[in-house]
């Protein structure tokens, strides 16, 4: 769940985000491989052999195949459940219950009163509620691309570690969003853990108007009490933003590489048809 600060580098087109693309890319096939087709589907291939699969699948004539993309949403939320089990919730983290942490696996948290009123009721989205989903990074791959006119007509925008969406970037990024991720590393790096001024980081959230916000607060102990201050201070403003938690268990035992891939697949199950661009 790294976090690339635009500000901080001009390397926006070079080695570091083709290769994170590629990652992110041979990552959800290998997911949907083992879906499909069991975990001894996976197979030792050459490299040359990938980067050739990925200038194929870059330059081939697409067209959704709906049986086929049925069949995918249904064996995924047959494994994963991530309609109803993305975010914990007062339905699937019960007051008194204990959580295991994502990576901290010997971790164990005790949902008090306290913490589970921060959870929402249920699941804030249901299967296929929307017709067109777009998910975006936050690496600087569509640079100059002028997407942001198609990124804004989809129903729904899922962006990953509040990427800059001011009018500089909008044409090419546009500035519609629904949902937007939280790496609390940024929050500690950038903000101070918000143990100090806290306007600075809910300003940045300004910018993305009325859509909620979703941190890893369980993927380790070092993200709980940090993932919480951006709820409490969110309260203390008066914001009517939602603020959701990833639940630990959902895909872990499935994909652990990269979290952007496990975004696309909650988009999967929640629209008919999901458009990604790796890095913004």
């Amino acid at each position: 769940m790294g976090y690339s600060d635009p500000t901080a580098s001009r390397d926006l087109l070079g080695n570091r985000s083709l290769c994170f693309i590629f990652i992110c890319a041979f990552g959800l096939v290998t997911l949907l491989q083992q879906i499909l087709y069991g975990k001894n589907y996976i197979k030792r291939v050459k490299t040359s052999e990938l980067f050739e699969r990925w200038r194929n699948l870059q330059v081939c004539k697409w067209a959704q195949n709906k049986e086929q993309a049925e069949n995918f949403r249904t064996s995924l939320s047959r494994c994963c459940n991530a309609p109803s089990f993305l975010f914990t919730t007062k339905r699937n983290t019960p007051s008194g219950s204990k959580l295991r942490y994502e990576v901290d696996t010997s971790g164990i948290l005790h949902i008090s009163p306290e913490i589970f009123k921060m959870f929402p009721d249920d699941m804030p989205y249901s299967k296929s509620q929307f017709k067109k989903c777009a998910v975006i990074g936050n690496g600087g791959i569509i640079k100059t691309s002028k997407c942001g006119r198609e990124i804004d007509a989809a129903d729904f925008v899922f962006r990953c570690n509040i990427p800059p969406i001011s009018d500089m970037y909008s044409e090419d990024v546009g500035s519609k969003t629904d949902l937007v991720t939280v790496n609390p590393s940024i929050i500690t790096e950038r903000f101070q853990k918000l143990e100090k001024w806290r306007k600075p980081f809910y300003d940045i959230l300004r910018n993305y108007e009325n859509s909620s916000v979703v941190l890893p607060a369980f993927y380790n102990t070092r993200n709980t009490d940090v993932s919480f201050r951006v709820k409490y201070m969110l309260d203390d403003f008066e914001s009517a933003r939602g603020v959701f938690f990833f639940h630990p268990q959902y895909l872990l035992n499935y994909f652990e590489m990269c979290v952007l891939c496990q975004n696309v697949c909650f988009c999967f199950g929640l629209c008919d048809s999901t458009h990604c661009q790796f890095n913004q």
